[in-house]
């Protein structure tokens, strides 16, 4: 699977090394096959317990965890990502990091925008196709498209409360499936609190 991100999860990869340089693998989460309809009867649902949400991937996702000590405070970062392949033609990610509790929500858009800034910012061949701020069970969120030299690359980032949920599907142009994309972020939900 690693193998995979690094051939052809060029952006999914930069954004996992930046955010893990010195991460450690975790089991923190399940998985289980749900029969649906379509051709999506093999993929898998899963359960992911940093962040509280589920989501369908194509196959039993790999996950890798850090927790990262914020410079000159007292608080931690926590990232948890999630990546599973698809036929060796696409890979689909999920990215939960939990922020300290203290998060003002009123920057949620702006956080949302930077954070597109800076995936942009990490190839200068990237090409923003479109980005839309839209809402995802009452939460700020932005869907955006990014072409790279023949590779695209498709996203959700929400923000909700004091937790940051990525989505991203990468995979060459001609094996882009709009239906799985449509199919992994549809499927994704947020868990909430009792």
């Amino acid at each position: 699977m690693l193998q995979l991100i690094r051939k052809k999860g060029l952006l999914i990869a930069m954004i996992t090394g930046l955010l893990f340089s010195s991460a450690s693998f975790a089991d923190t989460a399940q998985t289980e096959t749900v029969a649906q309809t379509g051709n999506f009867e093999t993929w898998k649902q899963f359960h992911s317990m940093a962040g509280s949400c589920n989501v369908s991937f194509p196959s039993n996702p790999e996950h890798v965890r850090q927790v990262m000590k914020m410079p000159n405070e007292d608080t931690e970062l926590q990232y948890d990502v999630y990546v599973s392949a698809h036929k060796n033609e696409s890979v689909f990610m999920v990215l939960v990091a939990q922020y300290p509790p203290f998060i003002n929500e009123e920057y949620a858009e702006q956080s949302l925008e930077s954070f597109l800034n800076g995936i942009l910012g990490q190839n200068a061949q990237s090409q923003l196709v479109f980005a839309d701020l839209v809402e995802v069970q009452g939460n700020k969120a932005l869907d955006f498209f990014i072409k790279t030299n023949g590779v695209y690359f498709k996203g959700r980032a929400i923000m909700a409360k004091n937790n940051l949920y990525f989505l991203a599907m990468e995979c060459e142009m001609q094996d882009y499936k709009e239906s799985h994309f449509t199919h992994f972020v549809n499927s994704f939900e947020i868990m909430q609190a009792d």
